[in-house]
């Protein structure tokens, strides 16, 4: 498993709950985004750089959070 060095977190509201995202560098320079819901449901993004990823997770994180509200019995 390669190292990745924690470089931002912030949250980000999606209708009256806030969600934390935490980014890391991988050794190769790309970033990964993610977003712990649980212990067993991690949101997770990359891209090249820390705008990037950051941008494509924000897009996403609202499509993640409602599929999982509309369809809980499904994620079991």
């Amino acid at each position: 498993m390669s190292a990745e060095i924690f470089v931002h977190k912030c949250e980000f509201p999606i209708e009256n709950d806030r969600y934390e995202i935490i980014v890391y560098c991988r050794p190769d320079g790309s970033h990964v985004a993610k977003t712990v819901l649980n212990a067993c449901d991690i949101i997770i993004n990359d891209g090249s750089t820390l705008d990037e990823v950051l941008k494509k997770h924000k897009e996403l994180l609202p499509l993640a959070i409602n599929s999982r509200r509309l369809f809980p019995r499904s994620r079991h």
